[in-house]
């Protein structure tokens, strides 16, 4: 697998960081995990271009998680595509139908579907993809993605070996359960949208999830810190000490247009 950092900023912009989306890539499959504002021309951006994707993953519904799902829409209509899958927590079908009773001239522009999932298991663009619940201020649904062909290459002895997984941890406070849903990941993408002397909630501080990682005893590859305000700017080395402190793991900071390859 593969994973593109679209946009890992918040819904402050600081000009150098679009709203949250990510790329998940294996081979020819691909799956758009939110589509906040900017993260259209990020898409635009990558190999595969918006006319590569017609599948977009839904975490929840905040204005910076979905601003440009239209605009996806439309760009992929202009350019001759005729389907877009929009798959996301209870509600999207609301969402969607929304969006076209403002802009009318864009319903039947293309073939759109819309499936509406919980915290449960199912199939997605040839990913399998485990949801769980986060503790956000909207419901909103964390996600793990693995692929079949993520254990290619691997000797016959490995043959019943798991493939390697991401999560994406979405909006949420740091909570046990949540890292427990990410145990094994070769890569965590996890909100850590505040230094620790912001007084927050819906979002953990660099010491919250330091300690619940640590107390988790949670197994993982590496984590990247994501969902940032303005408020981490010029921080980041303090932040990463400060969960250094309590988490001995392999933490750094995501930034938009990094791409990490999952082995």
């Amino acid at each position: 697998m593969r994973v593109t950092f679209l946009g890992t900023g918040a819904a402050m912009p600081t000009g150098r960081r679009a709203q949250t989306g990510l790329l998940v890539e294996s081979g020819d499959d691909r799956v758009l995990v939110d589509c906040g504002s900017g993260v259209l021309n990020a898409l635009a951006r990558t190999d595969a271009g918006y006319e590569g994707v017609s599948t977009v993953l839904l975490t929840h519904h905040h204005l910076d998680h979905v601003a440009d799902l239209l605009p996806l829409m439309k760009a992929r209509w202009l350019a001759g595509e005729e389907h877009l899958e929009v798959v996301g927590p209870q509600g999207t079908k609301e969402l969607l139908d929304g969006l076209l009773s403002v802009h009318e001239y864009m319903d039947g522009r293309i073939d759109l579907r819309v499936r509406e999932v919980g915290p449960e298991s199912f199939e997605l663009a040839g990913f399998s993809v485990d949801a769980t619940e986060t503790r956000h201020s909207m419901y909103c649904l964390a996600y793990r993605f693995t692929h079949e062909n993520g254990a290619e290459g691997e000797s016959e002895a490995d043959d019943d070996s798991e493939p390697p997984a991401f999560t994406f941890g979405a909006d949420s406070e740091a909570f046990e359960g949540l890292a427990n849903f990410a145990d094994g990941s070769a890569v965590l993408a996890h909100d850590c949208s505040f230094p620790d002397e912001v007084d927050v909630s819906n979002h953990p501080t660099p010491s919250q999830l330091g300690t619940t990682l640590a107390d988790s005893g949670t197994e993982l590859g590496r984590v990247y810190l994501t969902h940032l305000y303005p408020h981490t700017e010029g921080r980041h080395e303090e932040m990463l000490e400060s969960i250094g402190e309590r988490y001995d793991g392999d933490v750094r900071f995501a930034r938009d247009g990094l791409t990490v390859e999952i082995e």
